[in-house]
């Protein structure tokens, strides 16, 4: 962490844009681009400004070609820049696949050490924006499973900052998911209700310079004693929403980290709750919740009192009509919460 400093209402938008900012300016080997960013600022504003700022061979835009965008960046940390790529969203990552897995990834690997791929690929992701089955995917499991890669994503604006500057100074390619309903305020997953702003919440407060989240740590977004929720990303307000609506006194545990993970705070929570519940809004089927429940079994088993449950989208495209359908809402959390909470 930096040293105290002044702190400002933040939405994630601005956090993510004064993180580069700052690194901008600390390093002038960190360099900025994909489709859109530089002149237009980005599809969601998050570069804005920073082009007129640092000048177009520091913030610029790529042609549309995902592929292109990895490859180059691949290149550019080899020889000694650290460049942040956009995806404009997640779902287009597909393209830049074999870039990701089998160029960046293992670029450590099979160079013996000889060369690195200290890049950071940023990529709006989720649902919750009425963006149908090609806008709206959360594929954060597709990059847990490669070794090589980490994989973060940040559920509020103190977070998003710290994070992204930890990242941007990482050796290692870092695939930061940012979930695009919460770029503006903390979605509790109520879509007919006004949005809350970021200036009212308290991790909305961020500071305006140069700190660090360490990556690999997750936070005990609020404390319980009932039941350990394992989440990440939109799902860690969806969450409280649920407890604070069931009265149940869940231990909310914000990954940030996905892989790798914070193994340590996971298995003392659980070890103390005895009970366990898994959210997240990808895809149920292979999804990262998976991989929590191996690990929660196999490290907290005999202090686990039933099940463990997990909540997470539909095995099906993300639905256009049937958005909230889909979505892992307050009260399908809440529900996996009581059945968590039953006696087998």
């Amino acid at each position: 962490m930096g040293d105290a400093m002044e702190t400002m209402p933040m939405t994630m938008i601005q956090a993510l844009r004064s993180a580069m900012d700052v690194m901008l300016e600390r390093d002038p080997n960190v360099v900025i681009f994909g489709e859109d960013v530089g002149y237009f600022g980005g599809v969601f504003r998050c570069t804005e400004g920073l082009q007129k700022k640092y000048g177009r061979s520091r913030v610029f835009d790529a042609p549309i070609s995902e592929s292109g965008i990895v490859g180059a960046a691949v290149g550019m940390g080899a020889y000694g820049l650290r460049p942040v790529a956009e995806i404009q969203f997640a779902d287009y990552f597909y393209p830049a696949t074999d870039q990701i897995v089998s160029e960046a990834a293992r670029l450590r690997y099979r160079s013996a050490g000889e060369f690195t791929a200290p890049i950071t690929i940023r990529m709006p992701c989720g649902g919750g924006i009425y963006g149908g089955q090609t806008h709206s995917q959360s594929p954060e499991a597709f990059f847990t499973h490669v070794c090589g890669l980490r994989t973060v994503m940040p559920s509020n604006p103190y977070d998003a900052k710290g994070l992204l500057i930890a990242s941007i100074e990482n050796d290692d390619p870092v695939i930061f998911l940012e979930p695009k309903r919460l770029y503006n305020g903390p979605f509790d997953g109520h879509h007919d209700r006004p949005v809350t702003p970021w200036s009212k919440h308290s991790l909305g407060e961020v500071p305006e310079g140069y700190y660090t989240v360490a990556l690999e740590s997750a936070a005990v977004y609020r404390p319980g004693n009932e039941l350990t929720v394992l989440t990440y990303g939109t799902m860690v307000h969806v969450s409280e929403a649920a407890a604070q609506e069931s009265g149940i006194d869940a231990e909310i545990i914000d990954l940030r980290s996905l892989w790798p993970l914070d193994l340590d705070t996971i298995v003392n929570s659980v070890k103390k709750t005895g009970h366990c519940v898994v959210v997240h809004e990808a895809t149920r089927t292979s999804g990262f919740g998976a991989e929590l429940v191996a690990l929660v079994q196999e490290h907290c088993l005999y202090h686990l009192e039933a099940p463990i449950v997990r909540v997470a989208g539909w095995d099906t495209p993300y639905p256009h009509a049937q958005e909230w359908a889909y979505f892992p809402g307050p009260t399908r959390v809440a529900e996996g919460f009581k059945r968590a909470l039953e006696k087998q």
